[in-house]
């Protein structure tokens, strides 16, 4: 694993490529973890551990957990993956992208950009981002 100085540069850089991107942390969904975050904005630590709680909930959660294990019972899936690996979600003014690691699972990266940003090309710059974003784990 390389520094977490590093992996706060590549965020930036990050968030520098997708369009009207304001905020975007990279979370581990295991341990409920913010491994970096850049905002264009100052955020409370409050806000910060809430957005990684609720990310390991989108992903973890009892819930996914016994969906996936269905899937996986059923003969319907690789059982050595996740089922779920994005999830978009959309506020007043906010377009929200959480991306589960391909190499790494246990990690989500998350963007959070403006609702007037072209959803197709946040999408193909927060994917293009996560190779550079997982070689740090």
């Amino acid at each position: 694993m390389r520094s977490a100085s590093e992996l706060d540069t590549a965020i930036a850089k990050a968030i520098a490529t997708v369009p009207e991107c304001l905020a975007a942390g990279y979370v581990d969904v295991v341990s409920g973890l913010v491994l970096g975050i850049k905002t264009v904005d100052s955020h409370s630590n409050e806000l910060i551990d809430l957005l990684a709680a609720a990310t390991s909930d989108m992903f973890q959660g009892p819930n996914v957990l016994a969906f996936e294990q269905m899937f996986i019972q059923a003969g319907g899936r690789d059982a050595s993956k996740h089922y779920f690996m994005e999830v978009i979600m959309n506020s007043d003014n906010l377009i929200h992208v959480f991306l589960r690691g391909t190499q790494y699972q246990d990690y989500v990266m998350t963007f959070v950009c403006r609702n007037t940003a072209n959803m197709g090309m946040i999408l193909a710059k927060a994917r293009a981002a996560m190779p550079t974003i997982e070689s740090f784990m």
